[in-house]
């Protein structure tokens, strides 16, 4: 078995992480939290300890590391002794952090794909960039290095894995919906950093058709989805990471991912797209000083982490899965609804953060368990889906099922 875990980054996500963390550390052991200021891990560790989350009495200690200096990140692996990485820092950090443990021998997980800072959008599929050109080290190594293991990705792709082992026989489309049908009462925010998510936004946008990576703009296709609890949505198309993983397992399959937005949030991404504030190259203002515009907008909108306490509603993610059973046409949508203000009250974070950071902390218990520590590299859809979504119910992410026979709830046996 292994145990105790660090945690890396200290966001909204984080939080959630610490808290799940806590409430389970009878199996994870002692708990560190680290990010490149100190300050945020202690305000975390005092929500854990305000909330009286520890399951028993043990370790939760703070600590400040650059994350992007891998030498320092495997000092701090073993000085803590964790044999457990959870990496919900900034995705510019994945590839460093995943060095490290492959140095020490520590299991590794994240929640998004890596990016490089000076690059958007790059050539599918975006694994193979980079993660992906870990696995052999990481087999070598014998690390468990579970990658995009959030909600979308990470959930979302078990939930495939479950379609193709539960419901149907043959798969051939998945639709990925995420709808956050919730208001936080800002003008203007995003749901997490600000940098990340316009990042996600304003490159093309890749699904995979026809045998094919298909190329859209932004917006260019857009839909309505009927679903439980939050009705009648309209979502579009949009590049996405699990897109990139699934049409590897499922390359017969059309894979697409679709998220919900309303008109302002369009109107706004439009205006500061079009103005250049979007970008992520410097520029130099009239006074000589050379800002990156996008880190420019991220300082002036609020802190996600700031919405939770107002934040109302509910999101509704899951997978259309269409394809046959007994030789005839079926579909199935398997899915989740988290609500914000039970996530806030539970655990200080709204529901977008809930919903990306219960998940990595399921296979934390799993790998320390040993159901999950396979000892490679190995993307959701890759591992047996059932004790992962058994864990997710008893944990706070309920998982439904509907299809001919109804809507239902999952639990297996």
């Amino acid at each position: 078995m292994k145990k105790n875990v660090l945690i890396i980054g200290a966001g909204g996500v984080a939080q959630v992480v610490a808290h799940k963390c806590a409430q389970h550390n009878d199996v994870l052991g002692d708990l560190h939290i680290a990010s490149r200021t100190k300050s945020k891990c202690d305000a975390i560790i005092a929500s854990v300890e305000e909330k009286g989350a520890m399951k028993v009495p043990g370790t939760f200690a703070a600590h400040a590391v650059d994350a992007m200096d891998t030498a320092a990140v495997a000092d701090l692996i073993r000085e803590t002794g964790a044999q457990i990485v959870v990496n919900v820092g900034s995705p510019f950090v994945n590839m460093s952090v995943l060095d490290a443990c492959i140095q020490t021998g520590a299991a590794y997980m994240d929640t998004a794909i890596h990016e490089d800072p000076g690059k958007i959008c790059e050539t599918p599929p975006w694994y193979g960039n980079y993660e992906w050109k870990k696995r052999e080290a990481c087999e070598k190594a014998g690390v468990t290095a579970i990658l995009g293991v959030g909600f979308d990705p990470g959930v979302v792709n078990a939930y495939a894995r479950l379609a193709e082992e539960e419901y149907l026989d043959t798969i051939e489309s998945i639709d990925i919906v995420d709808i956050n049908a919730g208001s936080h009462g800002k003008w203007f925010s995003t749901n997490f950093d600000p940098e990340i998510n316009f990042r996600e936004f304003t490159g093309t946008v890749y699904s995979w058709q026809n045998g094919a990576w298909q190329s859209n703009t932004m917006f260019e296709v857009g839909r309505e989805w009927d679903l439980p609890v939050v009705g009648r949505q309209k979502a579009y198309m949009t590049g996405h990471d699990e897109v990139h993983s699934l049409s590897a397992r499922y390359p017969q399959a059309d894979v697409r991912f679709w998220m919900g937005f309303g008109d302002h949030y369009i109107n706004v991404f439009t205006v500061l797209k079009n103005l250049g504030l979007l970008s992520e190259q410097p520029v130099t203002t009239a006074e000589g000083q050379e800002v990156i515009p996008l880190k420019v907008v991220k300082a002036v909108l609020p802190d996600p982490a700031s919405l939770a306490p107002n934040y109302t509603g509910k999101t509704c993610i899951g997978d259309v899965v269409r394809g046959t059973k007994d030789g005839k046409p079926a579909e199935v949508f398997i899915y989740n609804v988290a609500d914000h203000k039970e996530a806030y009250e539970e655990v200080g974070s709204q529901g977008i953060s809930y919903t990306a950071g219960v998940p990595p902390v399921a296979a934390a218990i799993l790998i320390a368990n040993g159901t999950w520590d396979v000892r490679k590299m190995a993307n959701v859809e890759d591992l047996d889906p059932r004790p992962f979504i058994n864990l997710l119910n008893r944990i706070g992410l309920p998982t439904r099922v509907k299809d001919a026979a109804g809507d239902r709830a999952v639990e297996f046996g």
